[in-house]
């Protein structure tokens, strides 16, 4: 599969992007992947809230993020209250950690290194003081060196198998880079990509340890999902969304 992604510049160097074209059963007969590789020596990662003109919170989009912006993407997953789960933001911890095993977290130290931290690896880290910026989500789709968990293998393990959805995923390849994918539903053409049909988890697992990860979680996925890149000429490429939602990560030259 990696073979077959046929790489372009975006617009901050340490950027590129990508599309592969899936075909599968049922509701998966035809599905765009859009991919974005990052490479975290060049770029800093932010996460990002929407501010209202009275300093009050909103709901996040792509379009928020601005020009500064290379890469924008919505963050982890959430609840009627907000973020759900671990959030630290400019090193100060907003929110405590979620509960769950496949639940970990993208994290940027103060030296701007990235990992995909396992939830029972979460503790030790919140007391190292080393953390600037993190986010937790769930569920995992690939541990330790690129195994698929056991809740993606078996059933009844707390992850829904078989459903089908639009899916946002963020992996750490074995290189270091971090690597975004987002499906899309090209059915008529794509004049219904922003329908939430797709990929199951497994499969969007499969898809990111095909490409190259050794690490990756699902984001929220559905009418949530969106995707910004900045592309070389200075315009953006755009996925949008149907929902704002509370969080936002973006990638920066640094």
């Amino acid at each position: 599969m990696a073979g077959a992604v046929r790489w372009r510049p975006a617009g901050a160097e340490g950027t590129e992007w990508g599309e592969i074209t899936l075909s599968g059963t049922g509701e998966a007969w035809r599905i765009r992947v859009v991919l974005v590789r990052l490479d975290p020596a060049r770029l800093r990662f932010e996460t990002r809230d929407a501010m209202a003109p009275d300093g009050t919170p909103t709901r996040w989009t792509i379009d928020s993020a601005g020009p500064d912006a290379v890469v924008a993407l919505n963050a982890g997953q959430f609840t009627s209250q907000g973020p759900w789960g671990w959030l630290v933001r400019a090193g100060r911890e907003r929110r405590a950690p979620g509960r769950g095993t496949l639940a970990p977290a993208f994290v940027v130290d103060t030296g701007g290194r990235v990992a995909l931290v396992p939830a029972d690896s979460l503790a030790a880290l919140r007391a190292s003081g080393t953390v600037r910026e993190a986010f937790q989500s769930y569920p995992a789709l690939l541990v330790g060196d690129g195994e698929l968990p056991a809740a993606l293998r078996l059933p009844d393990l707390g992850v829904d198998l078989d459903h089908r959805d639009a899916r946002l995923a963020l992996g750490l390849m074995r290189d270091g880079r971090v690597l975004l994918a987002l499906t899309r539903f090209e059915g008529l053409g794509g004049v219904l990509s922003n329908l939430p049909f797709g990929l199951t988890t497994p499969e969007i697992a499969a898809v990111m340890g095909a490409l190259g990860c050794s690490r990756a979680m699902l984001l929220d996925g559905g009418i949530s999902s969106q995707l910004r890149v900045r592309d070389f000429d200075g315009g953006f490429l755009a996925w949008p969304g149907f929902r704002r939602v509370p969080l936002g990560l973006v990638a920066l030259p640094r």
